[in-house]
């Protein structure tokens, strides 16, 4: 069963390597953070600036004080990146703007974020010789695909704001190690969810509903289909894309090679929360017609052919695990309210 908690040691291929993680204050990136930390790499954590001094989710990390050291700053400004990849091994970059119905109303932010962003990582990367630069992805860059199983190869179609500039920060990291051999691996997350994600998505935004004793979850469409892995899966993922030799100038996808659609979620989250509620339509969270990505389902075999990756966790397993983090934090949630 998968637990919130330390992961085990990954072994000695960490152990004293000096690594740079952007957006370690958010969702996957305190995951890996806690990840890095046990398997004894000195981790540099690149936190967004707030004047509360606030590390995000790393706050919540009994082993991060004191063992990480900590840059708050702003992704945007590319003398205080640069100046954080200095010394670094290796550097996941996972600093973005992810919330696709904000990036409706705010795009010019994603642009200078996962765009302008992504180039202040590359320059730093490149200017202080790290040896690996693992660049953060999305299965969104590919829209409602041509074939099934997703593969590596397959045309990339910008259905959204966020997904543009997800794919122009991509092609940056393309541009890079064909211009500057730049050592960067791509890697391709398809639907990472899991304990400490926003109610912006759409488990936790199931399970919060679910959870405060409604019979009645409000949802946009039920109909789109998501390959959906639970997020100690994808950490590993980003552990082995971190070390793998000879994966330079390579795409690299993450997935379970499933997919589920929504009201098929919706149904496993109600046996996990062991409760009975029916699905209401509500019209704000239902994207642009022409926006809404109809099926997402990966081929994994690149992955376990190069990485020796494969998710392990099913459905079940990380919906019971997510509930009960999720019911544990119901305080951080706001079941009435959509959150964009």
């Amino acid at each position: 069963m998968p637990q919130d908690g330390p992961p085990p040691d990954t072994g000695a291929g960490w152990r004293g390597r000096k690594v740079l993680v952007t957006g370690a204050d958010g969702f996957i990136g305190s995951h890996l953070t806690e990840a890095l930390l046990a398997a004894g790499a000195e981790v540099r954590a690149f936190c967004f600036y707030n004047s509360q001094g606030s590390l995000g989710w790393l706050d919540q990390l009994a082993n991060a004080p004191g063992r990480v050291d900590v840059r708050l700053g702003d992704i945007r400004d590319p003398r205080y990146v640069e100046s954080a990849c200095e010394g670094m091994d290796v550097v996941f970059h996972l600093a973005a703007l992810v919330a696709i119905p904000y990036s409706y109303v705010a795009p010019e932010s994603f642009l200078e974020t996962n765009v302008r962003g992504t180039l202040h990582v590359l320059e730093g990367v490149r200017r202080h010789r790290c040896a690996r630069l693992v660049h953060t992805s999305t299965s969104e860059v590919y829209g409602t695909p041509d074939t099934l199983p997703i593969t590596e190869g397959h045309p990339l179609k910008g259905q959204s704001p966020y997904s543009a500039t997800k794919i122009a920060a991509d092609k940056l990291c393309e541009a890079y190690f064909s211009s500057y051999d730049l050592p960067v691996v791509v890697l391709r997350p398809f639907n990472t969810y899991g304990p400490r994600q926003s109610a912006r998505a759409v488990i936790p935004t199931i399970l919060a509903q679910l959870l405060s004793g409604r019979t009645s979850v409000r949802l946009g469409s039920v109909a789109p289909r998501r390959d959906l892995t639970f997020v100690s899966d994808t950490v590993a993922g980003f552990l082995a894309a971190g070390l793998c030799p000879g994966v330079e100038g390579q795409t690299i996808q993450l997935g379970t090679g499933r997919s589920e659609s929504i009201a098929d979620v919706f149904r496993a989250a109600c046996a996990a929360c062991g409760v009975e509620a029916r699905i209401e339509t509500d019209p704000a969270r239902v994207r642009p017609s022409q926006s809404e990505v109809m099926v997402l389902q990966s081929d994994p075999a690149r992955a376990k052919e190069v990485l020796g990756w494969q998710a392990t966790t099913s459905l079940e397993e990380g919906l019971a695990e997510t509930a009960r983090w999720v019911g544990a934090n119901a305080d951080r949630f706001r079941p009435d309210c959509y959150a964009v």
